[in-house]
């Protein structure tokens, strides 16, 4: 009797374990399925993001290529710098982004062949903070968000729009920032011509470890040769070279 009794508890738990292990492996799958649904999601905002980023790059052909470059330059250097994978990814994203805030400022502050007035330039200085607004509503892009909002901050705290000084910014940011000096000197613009590679070298090199992330700029300088869409000596030196960089919009 107590032999049949033990063989039916034995056969309650066996029954019971493999109920409990089909619901774990059922909750497994469920948690997968969610898993590439927030991916899908996610990619999906992205895409839409990107959308804005080439509506603004029709806007103002100027900057055509830029925020690609500086995307895949950024993305470059944070690894270079040896970061997390999902850190590297996030600076990336954000690299190509960073200027989606200029689909706000007005194409006569936008493309203005000369340099801008005051009023200008205040209207210019939102687009970080414009940029940072259009992705805040998105969790997973929080860290991207404070990248685009401070790709314009300098180590010495002359930038904007907070005024950040050294480590105060994101590093994401601090990487941005060097690629998009880089890329907007040697590119033509509304206000003037690209200056030459060398040129643009020589700005960063000087403004190394005061106005731009010094290990930022030693990794950038050091890759620039990898970077296959580099195009040395783009254009005429322009007349006037800015001061490190800071008067480019």
């Amino acid at each position: 009797m107590a032999s049949r009794v033990d063989s039916s508890s034995a056969d309650d738990l066996t029954v019971a374990y493999r109920r409990l292990n089909a619901a774990y492996q059922q909750t497994l799958r469920y948690a997968e399925d969610v898993r590439r649904l927030y991916q899908q999601v996610q990619r999906a905002i992205y895409q839409s993001l990107l959308g804005l980023a080439n509506a603004l790059e029709a806007k103002d052909p100027y900057t055509r290529g830029h925020s690609e470059r500086v995307g895949a330059w950024s993305r470059s250097v944070a690894a270079a710098l040896g970061l997390p994978a999902p850190d590297v990814d996030m600076i990336g994203q954000a690299g190509l982004l960073h200027d989606i805030g200029k689909i706000g400022i007005p194409e006569a502050v936008l493309r203005k062949p000369g340099e801008l007035d005051p009023d200008e330039w205040t209207v210019m200085r939102n687009h970080p903070l414009i940029g940072a607004q259009i992705v805040a509503p998105y969790d997973f892009f929080a860290a991207g968000a404070l990248m685009i909002r401070h790709h314009h901050e300098r180590c010495d705290g002359s930038g904007y729009p907070d005024g950040l000084v050294g480590d105060e910014i994101p590093i994401g940011a601090r990487i941005i920032t060097v690629a998009d000096v880089y890329d907007a000197l040697t590119s033509n613009r509304p206000y003037r011509m690209a200056l030459s590679h060398a040129t643009a070298v020589e700005t960063l090199t000087a403004g190394a470890g005061r106005v731009f992330d010094e290990d930022a700029v030693t990794a950038f300088i050091g890759l620039l040769q990898s970077f296959a869409t580099v195009k040395h000596d783009v254009g005429p030196r322009a007349s006037q070279r800015p001061a490190n960089g800071q008067t480019l919009r």
